[in-house]
């Protein structure tokens, strides 16, 4: 069992920047693909980055490339992501997720399906 722990959402204004944070228990964390997701209101939870167990290897929606990054640190169990340039549309309830990969993990994962854990959620809000 895994369990996530998001935090560092809060209201910012446009153009402003944020550090998501994702604590990871129960397991090692470079055993487990990691990814983050949003969903906004009224609209399915969607990818917005996504990492290999080691690290080596990250995806990122076409609609945060360039602004957002991914990062993990393993010895602390922890994922990131860091938000910069944000924009009234990025307001969302931001998820962290994880699915066991196997040591050596060389895979990301990109739908929701693909994860068997999930972190409670923290709001971003971004201000016009």
């Amino acid at each position: 069992q895994v369990q996530l722990v998001e935090s560092g959402g809060g209201l910012v204004q446009a153009g402003g920047s944020l550090r998501l944070s994702c604590a990871a228990s129960g397991r090692t964390a470079s055993m487990y693909a990691m990814g983050w997701f949003r969903q906004a209101p009224g609209k399915q939870r969607a990818v917005v980055s996504a990492i290999t167990g080691s690290g080596e290897h990250t995806d990122a929606a076409d609609s945060v490339k360039g602004r957002f990054t991914i990062s993990r640190d393993n010895a602390k169990n922890t994922v990131y992501l860091k938000m910069n340039s944000l924009k009234p549309e990025d307001t969302a309830v931001y998820y962290c997720a994880a699915t066991y990969s196997g040591g050596g993990g060389s895979y990301y994962y990109t739908r929701t399906t693909d994860y068997d854990y999930w972190g409670q959620g923290t709001q971003v809000t971004v201000s016009s």
